[in-house]
Formats: structure tokens, C-alpha cells, sequence
């Protein structure tokens, strides 16, 4: 799936950029793999060196720079300061995580001595990916959007679930929340007030957007990713159908694959134009039968973890759109290729077992075909996906250890 492309400037490298602990990520190896195929050396910041990106064939140089996100910005900025001192050329910075992308956007005048970087507003990308931000620049612009509040303290968060009405999505609010201090471990519906006040007990601090719930079976799931160029044109735009996510119905894109939807991606292109976007963007969508409107649900500004589902028929996807543009270089013409799907493995499985539970019915997309960009496994860089699959497996050994525990320890109690 990776064949030919088009020609980037291998002189000038790229540093894959982090912050927070997540070293089973694909969305990083696929930024490894999509620029280094093409001869451009890629540096990535790593939590330790045998994360699945620290072991790409195509990863130049390792630099092992655990973070949390709770350190002072002032401090990341050092670091990444550091770490293009170390590269000795001005480096293209690829985010993976909005908090990154917010660092390399409020901090671009100190980073631009070492990095090459999309000249985004400073403040847009903090705005987009604060939950509540987005909602108020939706209504701004007129861009459809489910219905939201954001509550200030317990007693609005209770009176807005009544007036939304349950089920509701709760959302963590603002970046560095969901890493300093989450409310929630990922997008979650909660379906009555029971599971609202598990989620938020009484005496914290609910910094959540509530959210509107649009019913599965009213509604689809699409995504768009997008390059704009620095020049403020969208040059690539893309659409897919969301086929499962894990976890069900609110978590990351497992299976998916292209579809052509003008009409989507002309809204997504309009609202990124209205506002001045520059730069990598993942906007996820729903499709809500009702009314027939696609509604905006996250806008993620910067690189999106399944954005490999995603290339022109001349090789451009939107990694190699910022490292073109950010070089100089025109982008090859050429039409989205619609074969394409894409598929977490590990993940697909389980998703696709809630699916048929739920549905009583086999998956669509079960098995993988010709033109499915996997997420880990490929002939020309093993060892992603094996040092994934033993991360996995620990993963879930520890997981599984511990709901034995507490289930023994249920049985073990005595009756009242």
C-alpha cells in the first residue's frame, strides 16, 4: 500500500512531536512510514526505546523525551528547542496529540528558529480544540453542530443534562485537561443521572462539555481530513465512513474507508477558510438522519491516527501536503483514491464482536481486502507491530488480572 509518491526534499528532515504517554500509537509509526518512504529523515520524540515509532526502520533518530503534559509549557518548548538543536536543520514539526499542536502554535516565534511550521493563528488551534471553543465557533459561523453546554459547577451540569436529556456525551473541556486532570477517560454517553453523577461526583470540578446525544440508529459516522496550505488554500480534502470504532460508538476509528461526499467536504473546506486555518486537520462528523444534516463533533487540529486511510491517486496524503507545501514544493494533481480502507487490527476485533452482539449479524468489512492500509503490519517495517503486540498483551494481561481481582474480592465480601 505504499508504492510510489511524490518527490519531497530530503534535505530537510522531520520530528514527529508528543506530549502525554501514548507509545501504542499508529498515527505516529504512520507518519514515520509515509515520510521516510520517501527518503525524508523523521525523528521522533519517544517515551522509551522500544515503543512501536522508536522501532520503525524508518525512524532516523530516537529522542527519548517522556512527557505528562502537566510541565510548564516554557519547559516543552526547552525541550523541543533542544531536540532541533541536536537535528542541526530546520526540521517540518508533525503534532499527534492537540496539546502539540497548541505548544507549536502559541510558541511558533521561539520554535521557528528550528522547526518549519503552518503560520495557523496562535490562538485557533487552543479554540478548536477546547470542546466548548468549538461549540461557540460552530454558532459563529453557522456550521451545524450537535447541541452543548458548558457547565460552571455541579449544580449546571445536572440542570443541563435535564435540559438536554439523556442519553448525553460527556466530553473532557479544554486541552491539558484530559492529561492534568480528566473528568472522563474518553468521550463517554452516560445514559441517566446515576451514571452522570459516577462520572462527576458531587464536589468536583465537572470541567465538561455536555454534549447532545444523536442516536446510532439515527445517525452515521463520517470524518474529514484536510490539508490548508500556508497560502490559506485547502489543497486536499478528504471523506470517509466510519465503519466501527473502539470503544463502540464513542472512541478511535478501528475500520473505515473512503467515500466521496462533496457535499461534506465542501463544508469542511468552508468553515476552515472562514476562520484561517493553516495546517493538518481531522474533523470528525455525524450524519444525523433526521434533519439530514452533518454536524461537527471534534475538530482535532493536527494529524489524525488513521490518516493513512487517506492519499490522492498521485501519492499525496496530508503529512506529505505539510511537508511539500512547508518545503516549497507543488502538490502532484490528482483525485482522492476511493479503494482505499483502513483497519486497527487488535482493536477491529473486539469492535467487531460488540457489533454483532449488538446487531445480531456479521460486520460489514470483516475481512480486510487488496487496497486496506493496516494499521501495524506490513512487510517493509516488522517491528512496529510486534513490539505493539507485546505492549497489547501486557496490556491486557494487567487489565484482565485486575477485574479478577475485583471480582474476587466482591465474592469475598460479606453480606450485609
Amino acid at each position: 500500500m505504499h508504492g510510489t509518491g511524490p518527490e519531497l526534499d530530503r534535505t530537510v528532515p522531520a520530528l514527529l512531536v508528543k506530549v502525554g504517554r501514548y507509545p501504542e500509537h499508529h498515527g505516529g509509526v504512520g507518519v514515520i512510514r509515509t515520510l521516510g518512504r520517501r527518503g525524508v529523515p523523521v525523528h521522533a520524540m519517544v517515551e522509551d526505546r522500544f515503543t512501536p515509532a522508536a522501532l520503525s526502520r524508518y525512524t532516523a533518530r530516537r529522542f527519548v523525551r517522556p512527557t505528562t503534559g502537566r510541565e510548564e509549557p516554557a519547559a516543552l518548548v526547552d525541550a523541543l528547542l533542544a531536540i532541533g538543536r541536536e537535528i542541526g536543520r530546520r526540521s517540518v514539526a508533525v503534532p499527534t496529540d492537540d496539546e502539540a499542536a497548541v505548544l507549536l502554535a502559541e510558541h511558533a516565534g521561539r520554535l521557528g528558529e528550528c522547526f518549519l511550521l503552518p503560520p495557523v493563528p496562535s490562538g485557533l488551534p487552543r479554540a478548536l480544540a477546547d470542546k466548548g471553543g468549538l461549540h461557540r465557533l460552530c454558532v459563529e459561523h453557522g456550521v451545524p453542530t450537535p447541541r452543548a453546554l458548558v457547565p460552571d459547577g455541579h449544580g449546571e451540569l445536572l440542570a443541563a443534562a435535564r435540559e438536554l436529556g439523556y442519553p448525553l456525551v460527556l466530553k473532557n473541556l479544554a486541552p491539558w485537561t484530559r492529561l492534568r486532570a480528566p473528568v472522563v477517560s474518553h468521550t463517554t454517553v452516560v445514559h441517566d443521572e446515576r451514571e452522570l453523577l459516577a462520572a462527576c461526583p458531587p464536589g468536583t470540578d465537572p470541567s465538561v462539555l455536555v454534549q447532545e446525544y444523536l442516536p446510532a440508529e439515527a445517525a452515521e459516522d463520517w470524518f474529514t481530513h484536510l490539508y490548508c496550505a500556508a497560502d490559506g488554500r485547502v489543497q486536499l480534502v478528504f471523506t470517509a465512513l466510519k465503519v466501527r470504532s473502539w470503544p463502540p460508538q464513542a472512541g478511535v476509528t478501528v475500520r473505515a474507508r473512503t467515500l466521496d461526499n462533496p457535499r461534506l467536504a465542501e463544508q469542511a473546506a468552508e468553515f476552515c477558510r472562514r476562520i484561517g486555518y493553516r495546517g493538518v486537520a481531522d474533523l470528525d462528523w455525524r450524519l444525523d438522519r433526521r434533519d439530514g444534516r452533518y454536524k461537527l463533533v471534534d475538530f482535532n487540529p493536527r494529524t489524525g491516527a488513521q490518516f493513512r486511510l487517506f492519499e490522492t491517486v498521485s501519492g499525496v496524503d496530508v503529512v506529505r501536503a505539510l511537508h511539500l507545501d512547508l518545503t516549497g514544493r507543488p502538490l502532484p494533481p490528482g483525485p482522492p483514491d476511493l479503494r482505499r480502507s483502513f483497519r486497527v487490527g487488535q482493536l477491529d476485533l473486539p469492535a467487531a464482536a460488540a457489533w454483532s452482539w449488538r446487531e445480531r449479524r456479521l460486520p460489514p468489512d470483516l475481512l480486510p481486502h487488496r487496497a486496506t492500509e493496516r494499521a501495524w503490519l506490513c512487510g517493509d517495517d516488522p517491528l512496529p507491530a510486534a513490539a505493539e503486540a507485546a505492549r497489547f498483551t501486557a496490556t491486557a494481561a494487567r487489565r484482565a488480572v485486575r477485574a479478577l481481582g475485583r471480582a474476587r474480592g466482591r465474592a469475598g465480601a460479606p453480606r450485609a
